[in-house]
Parts: structure tokens; sequence; C-alpha cells
């Protein structure tokens, strides 16, 4: 395929402009909110807070992956209780998993080493959990967190880590993003 170097349409628009940096910006912020499926609220939230403490968080774009990792939603996910965050979302707004034996329906609610994440029981045997402990045997969570298939449940036994993340985003154009 022949790229030229005008787009398709009427002939007044013939040149194709680079983006500004202020575009790409917003796209690899747009990458991460998206990859996270989070507001702009939210997401705005949590850099901001990072940038107003700049000076005492040593690797800023750590701390923000390690935030964002941190999310119930997302351990969920990584979990393998649930195939998207969207849907993991739904089902913490829904009340199936209890969090250190205490239910919890905030998927925002950030999780710290040592919490413990289960199905509830009366969950488990809905439609949603019931074939979950097959797939389950077969999938392999990240290093920061451990799952006990046969009781559905997982622990957070470390902090998670920019590599294992592997954020589609460079994020250091994300604090440039916000600090303008």
């Amino acid at each position: 395929m022949v790229r030229k170097p005008y787009v398709p349409g009427p002939r007044h628009t013939k040149r194709r402009h680079s983006l500004s940096e202020y575009g790409k910006e917003l796209i690899e912020k747009q990458k991460l909110k998206n990859w996270y499926n989070l507001k702009e609220g939210q997401f705005r939230n949590y850099v901001v807070k990072i940038l107003k403490a700049k000076g005492k968080i040593k690797d800023a774009a750590a701390f923000l992956i390690k935030t964002l990792e941190s999310r119930l939603d997302n351990v969920i996910f990584r979990l393998g209780f649930a195939v998207s965050r969207s849907s993991a979302r739904k089902m913490i707004s829904h009340g199936h998993f209890l969090v250190n034996g205490k239910p919890n329906n905030i998927s925002s609610f950030l999780v710290k080493k040592g919490d413990v994440i289960a199905v509830k029981e009366r969950s488990a045997g809905k439609g949603l959990f019931k074939n979950l402990q097959t797939t389950l045997k077969k999938y392999n969570p990240p290093s920061w967190l451990t799952l006990k298939v046969e009781k559905l449940e997982g622990e957070v036994v470390g902090e998670p880590n920019v590599e294992e993340a592997a954020p589609p985003a460079e994020i250091s154009s994300i604090f440039e993003f916000y600090s303008k």
C-alpha cells in the first residue's frame, strides 16, 4: 500500500500535519487512562496528587503505576477473576468480593500488602464464577499477587512494579501534560 503525503478527501486538504507536543502528551494520557478504564477526573486526581508530592516521591512514574495497579478493580483483573477491568468494576459494584473478610463495593479501593481478596461464598455458586476454578488453574498472576484457586481468593504479597505492569504509555509525558 502506498501512503500518499495528503489525506483523502477534497483538494484543499492536501497536507498531513505532524502532531504538536500537546497532542502527543494528550495521546499518551488517553492511552494510560483508557488502559486502566478510568474517568478523566479520577485519573487527574491521581496524577495531580503525585505532582504535588513531587519532592517526597523519588520516582513519580513508578509511584503512579503502583497506585493504579493497587486499585481493587485492577487487582481482581490481575488475579484472573475477571476478563477485563470494566467487568471487574461491575463485579465489585455488585458486591461479589470481600477484602480482608469485609464486603467491598468500591472499585477505587487501594489494596495494601497483606490484603486478602476473596469471592463471597454466596457469589461463588453463581454463573460468573462457576467455571472460574478450571480457568484459573492455567492462569499465572503477577509476582506481587498469590492466588489460591480452590478457595477463590488472592493475597497481595508485594508491591506492583513498572516492568511487570508494562503500561502502554510514556508516563513522563503524562506528567508534562498535567503540569501545564
